[in-house]
């Protein structure tokens, strides 16, 4: 009998992960997933927490895809080694501060370590890359790279656009049949769908299984911001979640008021009380609010003001708030609400 081959597949939750996957399996493959936790795909927070996303499924997607395979996930958690990805990409940036083709990299390179180690021994390693995809890593030209610089070479399969590249070691050795694979290109859709369906496949996320962050303008102005103050290029967990949560305002340079637009970021940010200067509405309904960096009394008074300004107050002359600093003194201070302009102005 032939020696049954197994194969690491990289799923990040989407649909094409799931179908390369798919694919390979119905050819006998042995297939296990892994999913490397960068802490930048945190598309199921948001979910949770945002009322206008109430209608989308509060799961992580990388699990559900695996459940409906019926195969095991592995998580990695790559946080801090993954920060030299985004903060020294060789490659460099594409138009936010996403860094895909470094990232790819890294991805690859990573599976390769954990998938050929000894306890492991799997025989290759499965993408759901389709060429002419994304603009930055799924071009013709990068394709190869990816595959020399993470050192996998020919152990590298695409299931998707394998028919678009040169036969791999597992196809050239026999353990997976060329013609069943894919030529699929470009940035349409509907030929993934059209395979889901004929796979049987009803349910996915995002096709394209975009849920990085960095990949959004607005997230990566807040990035940048975050950076530009702090005078340095870094950042912790905590910094890249709360990025996601509320209105971002900054006023000054020293700091910036990020405040909750509804009833899941306010309790989210609630969170955090111990760890920056919080401010609760007193005279006028309103949401929670946090300063982040450092504020001053005449600081202090400003974010009141701005807080102000999303209240119920915005449109009388005096607003108050509860100030907590993170020892657990308090003070109650008031405020001119700021002016729409203003405010607007400060946004990051």
């Amino acid at each position: 009998m032939a020696e049954q081959r197994r194969a690491v597949a990289l799923i990040s939750g989407g649909l094409d992960s799931m179908l390369a996957a798919k694919v390979i399996m119905d050819q006998g493959i042995d297939v296990e997933g892994v999913n490397f936790y960068t802490g930048f795909c945190v598309e199921g927070h948001t979910h949770a927490l945002r009322r206008t996303e109430q209608d989308r499924q509060k799961r992580n997607n990388a699990l559900w895809v695996a459940q409906q395979l019926g195969i095991k996930l592995h998580i990695v958690d790559v946080i801090e080694e993954y920060k030299d990805v985004v903060l020294n990409p060789k490659h460099g940036y594409g138009a936010a501060n996403n860094p895909c083709l470094d990232c790819k990299i890294f991805m690859v390179k990573k599976a390769q370590a954990w998938a050929f180690m000894q306890a492991h021994q799997f025989d290759f390693i499965i993408t759901g890359e389709v060429m002419g995809q994304r603009p930055m890593s799924q071009r013709k030209q990068t394709l190869p790279l990816i595959a020399t610089e993470s050192g996998v070479e020919d152990r590298l399969l695409r299931p998707l656009s394998a028919k678009h590249l040169p036969a791999t070691l597992p196809e050239r050795e026999g353990w997976v049949d060329r013609t069943k694979l894919h030529a699929f290109h470009g940035r349409n859709r509907k030929p993934q769908i059209a395979l889901a369906k004929q796979l049987g496949i009803s349910d996915w996320s995002q096709p394209s299984g975009g849920c990085c962050f960095l990949t959004n303008a607005q997230y990566s102005s807040k990035l940048s911001d975050l950076w530009t103050s702090r005078g340095q290029r870094n950042y912790e967990l905590d910094d890249i979640m709360l990025l996601k949560v509320g209105r971002h305002i900054r006023p000054v340079s020293k700091f910036k008021v990020i405040v909750g637009r509804e009833e899941g970021e306010n309790k989210f940010l609630e969170g955090y009380k111990n760890t920056f200067i919080s401010l609760l509405p007193l005279s006028h309904r309103g949401p929670f609010a946090l300063i982040d960096g450092s504020a001053d009394a005449q600081g202090v008074q400003l974010a009141v003001s701005i807080l102000g300004r999303y209240s119920q107050g915005r449109d009388d002359a005096l607003f108050t708030a509860r100030v907590r600093h993170p020892d657990g003194a308090e003070q109650e201070v008031s405020a001119k609400p700021a002016s729409a302009d203003d405010v607007i102005s400060w946004h990051v």
